[in-house]
């Protein structure tokens, strides 16, 4: 498996980027794979109540799409193994101190980081200042 396993270079050299796009969490109960690829998600994952979409709110609003909350994306530039046991858990605690909700996506090489449109600024500054504490807190 590629990616770093060591936590303390993990957090060290994680550069956490904000994304310009605002995106939205979305359920379909109902769908063929045309709306699907029409909806252009930047993830998705089968439940058993529907099918859970990851999408930019533009493209949920154009196609009437429900959802309750728009977040904005965090994605720590740094390749992390699938294997790499506590970066999680880093992020959220360092997260929790500013009472801000993290919502964690972990892909093939890097983790991304949905927080509340609200938050996202207090987010990027409380990752980067983790990242020069280290794992030291």
């Amino acid at each position: 498996m590629s990616g770093e396993k060591n936590l303390a270079k993990l957090i060290a050299s994680m550069t956490p980027v904000l994304t310009e796009n605002e995106y939205v969490f979305a359920t379909l109960e109902t769908y063929d794979f045309e709306q699907v690829l029409l909806l252009n998600p930047i993830s998705t994952f089968q439940e058993k109540e529907g099918l859970t979409v990851i999408l930019t709110k533009e493209k949920a609003d154009e196609f009437n799409i429900s959802y309750s909350g728009v977040f904005k994306c965090i994605t720590l530039n740094v390749h992390s193994s699938l294997d790499a046991v506590g970066l999680t858990a880093a992020v959220a605690t360092k997260l929790t101190q500013s009472n801000i909700s993290a919502n964690v996506i972990a892909a093939y090489y890097h983790d991304h980081v949905f927080i509340a449109l609200k938050d996202a600024e207090q987010a990027l500054a409380d990752l980067n200042a983790l990242t020069q504490q280290g794992i030291a807190d």
